[in-house]
């Protein structure tokens, strides 16, 4: 198979290996920021599924294991949001994968805070990361869009995103996080329909029981 086929997004014929790039800036400063929950969202799946240590490789930090049965990277860009694509274009093409096979979860402005979605293709919405990995592959690869909710100004978007999330919003990302980590292997299974299922499913909000009628006395 061609390099030029792989940029759009052929199927690997195998289905055996997957890369999950998580979106964020290095740095002890930034790991809490909403603009770092994909770093955020990695963590948790690395040290649940039990993957490999990081290691500096591509410019970032690289981690292998498995979700689902299938051959999974998990890769944490160190270059910075605007520059991601310096580090996942390398990491997908040294692997000889397809464009199918790449996964990126990051946060996002246009979904409201605590919603989750999952698409592949499409624009980058204002996502540094994202411009920066489409203008390196390509737009169809997999998004997993965490919502922080949007300031209500454009010129408010820089600040928003780096500024940590809030001690209301952590009730919500939490279990939201944990909720992802556990149907991960769905995702490996590319059954985006599913994951975001089981994920709705893991949050929902238990509905409180009805009272119980009175017996006439």
């Amino acid at each position: 198979m061609s390099d030029e086929r792989r940029s759009r997004g052929t199927k690997d014929p195998s289905g055996t290996h997957l890369l999950i790039a998580g979106l964020g800036n290095p740095g002890s400063q930034y790991a809490k920021n909403r603009h770092n929950a994909g770093f955020i969202v990695l963590d948790e799946i690395h040290a649940a599924h039990r993957f490999g240590p990081w290691k500096g490789k591509f410019d970032g930090l690289l981690s292998e294991g498995s979700l689902g049965g299938r051959k999974t990277y998990l890769l944490k860009p160190q270059t910075f949001m605007n520059l991601s694509g310096d580090c996942v274009g390398p990491a997908l093409r040294f692997f000889k994968l397809p464009l199918g096979a790449l996964v990126v979860v990051h946060d996002e402005i246009d979904l409201a805070a605590g919603k989750l979605k999952v698409k592949t293709g499409g624009g980058d919405a204002g996502q540094n990361g994202l411009r920066s990995i489409t203008a390196t592959l390509g737009p169809d690869y997999r998004r997993v869009r965490l919502g922080i909710g949007h300031p209500g100004e454009k010129d408010q978007v820089s600040g928003h995103v780096l500024q940590n999330f809030s001690a209301d919003e952590i009730g919500w990302l939490k279990p939201l996080v944990m909720a992802m980590v556990e149907a991960a292997p769905l995702l490996a299974k590319d059954d985006n329909t599913g994951f975001m299922s089981k994920v709705a499913l893991l949050t929902a909000t238990p509905k409180p029981d009805k009272p119980k009628k009175k017996e006439d006395e």
